[in-house]
């Protein structure tokens, strides 16, 4: 979840590709799998320190050798 301005999107973006090398996990994203994002906030509405975004990107488990 990214709480705030779309602009500062990247930092929670780098959060989780840190959890996802720390847990031996890789992106998953290919022509058939993307990543999404999904506005829980209208930005019409809503003061945009109060904006929810659902980032997700898809990953698998680093396989052992």
């Amino acid at each position: 979840m990214h709480n705030g301005s779309y602009d500062n999107e990247t930092a929670t973006v780098e959060l989780m590709h840190k959890y996802m090398n720390e847990n031996r996990y890789q992106l998953d994203i290919t022509g058939k799998r993307f990543h999404h994002e999904i506005y829980l906030s209208n930005p019409r509405k809503c003061d945009v320190s109060k904006f929810k975004t659902i980032i997700r990107h898809s990953i698998k488990k680093i396989k052992n050798n």
